[in-house]
């Protein structure tokens, strides 16, 4: 606790000074009850206060020293520190493959379902996702963005079937590589914009209300830069292993992004939709590699989750808890709160309190002028 104008403390010593004077008052009075116990001849026992008016007083210097101390402005301090928000890269599997039938709806509109309940597990004030869809090619959708309407509208719009058609031959493959690749791309580019945004306009040491007599303000203060911490999360049915992918992986490592795996479809598989039906063509079916999936997630540095085999609500926690046990301390809250109000709610307290023990009706009277002389002053100084 501090005060913002301790000028007013030295007039504590004003209800100090009292206290003594009350202290001797106090001392009188006992004296000479006991005296006239001593010396009583009369056969009536009149009842005389052993401490009369006293408390009545004594209430009062409190209430006058409480009332100091509230011109002090007392505020007490309470600092937090903050922890860097996640950022979430999802790439998201789109290759033919992915419109298999073997679980609800299709395996696209499944990892839909995850991915939304993914973007509802967020805090969204200082996480982030970003958002990259591949087959044999990749293609960004969503730079890493905290609106979530931004990343819901994607969502909304892909919700039915991938972008990548079933006519395009790019399609039909499934390049883990390159999704990865995409997703260190999105990361440096938000690096390149964000060092440009912190050259223009550097962030304030410090952020506060700036009129003094709130009742509470808060005080942000930054301190080492804030580095929130990143993860891939790579929604896929599976590739067979290969050392492209082990390059992308090795990158990500070196960035010390971990790749969090989780696989979507069956291992019964399904058949793949034909764009064009022709009986000469072989049918051709896709099963989930969970092999290659689980080798990815460990050579990554994360864990391997499933759809349908785990909750999805389960899994988004699991992701975004280890991702953010790794994020720094990204500066100090100060929440000041003032105290004047509390002080002055003693003092009322006292002062009423003080008035049971008044028996004079001219003190009585001369108390309640005096309150609402204070009440009067208060109500100009809130102004």
């Amino acid at each position: 606790m501090r005060f913002s104008a301790p000028e007013y403390l030295p007039l504590l010593a004003l209800p100090a000074l009292l206290l003594v004077l009350w202290a001797w008052q106090f001392w009188r009075r006992q004296r000479d009850l006991a005296r006239m116990r001593r010396h009583r001849r009369t056969p009536v026992r009149e009842k005389i206060p052993r401490l009369g008016e006293l408390p009545f007083w004594l209430c009062l210097i409190l209430a006058l020293a409480a009332t100091i101390v509230a011109l002090a402005r007392p505020v007490a301090v309470v600092s937090l520190m903050r922890t860097a928000g996640i950022d979430l890269v999802i790439l998201q599997d789109g290759s033919a493959s992915m419109r298999v039938r073997d679980v609800s709806g299709n395996r696209w509109r499944r990892s839909m379902a995850f991915l939304r309940t993914v973007g509802e597990s967020l805090q969204w004030e200082d996480d982030r996702i970003a958002l990259a869809l591949f087959a044999n090619i990749a293609t960004p959708q969503v730079r890493l963005t905290r609106d979530p309407n931004t990343f819901f509208f994607f969502l909304d719009h892909l919700e039915d079937e991938p972008p990548f058609r079933l006519q395009d031959d790019t399609t039909w493959d499934t390049n883990i590589e390159r999704g990865i690749y995409w997703g260190l791309r999105l990361i440096e580019k938000d690096e390149e914009l964000s060092t440009r945004e912190r050259q223009k306009k550097p962030a304030p040491t410090v952020a506060r209300a700036s009129n003094p007599r709130q009742p509470s303000a808060l005080v942000i203060t930054s301190g080492a830069a804030r580095q929130n911490a990143r993860a891939f999360v790579l929604v896929s049915d599976g590739q067979a292993w290969s050392g492209e992918v082990a390059k992308s992986i090795a990158a990500a490592q070196n960035r010390s992004i971990p790749i969090f795996v989780v696989g979507v479809g069956t291992t019964a598989g399904g058949i793949i939709p034909d764009p064009t039906p022709d009986p000469t063509r072989a049918i051709l079916s896709a099963s989930l590699d969970r092999a290659s999936l689980e080798s990815i997630a460990t050579a990554g540095g994360g864990r391997y989750f499933e759809l349908d085999r785990d909750d999805d609500r389960d899994i988004a926690n699991a992701i975004i808890d280890s991702t953010r046990r790794r994020a720094n301390t990204g500066g100090v809250n100060e929440t000041i709160q003032e105290l004047y109000w509390r002080a002055l709610l003693v003092a009322a307290v006292l002062v009423g309190l003080g008035v049971l023990f008044l028996r004079d009706q001219a003190a009585l009277a001369l108390q309640l002028g005096a309150a609402a002389g204070v009440l009067v002053l208060l109500i100009t100084y809130a102004k």
